[in-house]
């Protein structure tokens, strides 16, 4: 029914003065329109406002940005300690633990993995990960660490877009896309990884997965040197 029209049933009364009938109708009869406060627009319509739209819309592309600039920053950590330096601490064989998260923090997957490390003579680091999942999968990533700009271009088979690890203090930053897999479908995943050194051999790996700027899950591991 348009917004300028209300439907009221005159009486028998009425009918038969206006008619002559003394059947009840139903008709249509004119009424103002809202005033403004009880126009969603404020404009004394009810119609949708086009700028509204393109403002909201606007604040909703820039609403990942925003949130992005109130993380964390790796200077935070400079000074803390133990120092975490990935080529003193990635060495030999390590252990990891973890959950992976969906968006609403719920964990829908464990696992183990261990992890080999190594580093060639041009400073060149390898990690060998193998993880085996609670629901029986495997699989492997295998990371290669070239020095650069005081910290390390990070590349992998499934990585899409290659990372950049950088250090301060007791802390490791990095940030990249990985493939990821999931109902027979492919998705570019962006990953945000952050590493936390407690003690002298351990390690915790906490990871941002978003899409399209949206946070889709989380990975968190705890590393643990043998």
């Amino acid at each position: 029914m348009p917004a300028f029209l209300s439907l009221c049933c005159l009486t028998d009364e009425q009918k038969r003065v206006r008619t002559g009938r003394s059947r009840t109708r139903c008709e249509y009869i004119p009424v103002r329109s809202p005033p403004p406060s009880m126009a969603p627009d404020g404009s004394g319509t009810t119609g949708t406002n086009p700028f509204l739209l393109i403002r909201n819309l606007v604040l909703l592309l820039l609403l990942p940005l925003l949130s992005a600039c109130s993380g964390p920053q790796l200077s935070d950590y400079r000074g803390e300690e133990p120092e975490l330096v990935p080529r003193e601490f990635f060495q030999g064989e390590m252990v990891a633990r973890g959950v992976i998260k969906n968006r609403s923090g719920a964990v829908i997957r464990s696992f183990d993995a261990t992890i080999d490390a190594s580093w060639d003579e041009n400073g060149v680091g390898t990690l060998d990960e193998v993880f085996k999942y609670n629901d029986g999968e495997t699989d492997t990533r295998v990371w290669t660490l070239e020095p650069r700009d005081g910290g390390y271009h990070a590349t992998a088979g499934d990585v899409t877009e290659p990372g950049f690890m950088e250090f301060a203090g007791n802390a490791i930053h990095m940030n990249y896309v990985l493939e990821v897999t999931f109902g027979g479908s492919t998705y570019n995943v962006r990953m945000d990884d952050w590493m936390y050194r407690v003690t002298e051999d351990t390690v915790i790996n906490e990871t941002e997965m978003t899409y399209w700027g949206l946070h889709v899950g989380e990975v968190v591991l705890v590393i643990q040197r043998r």
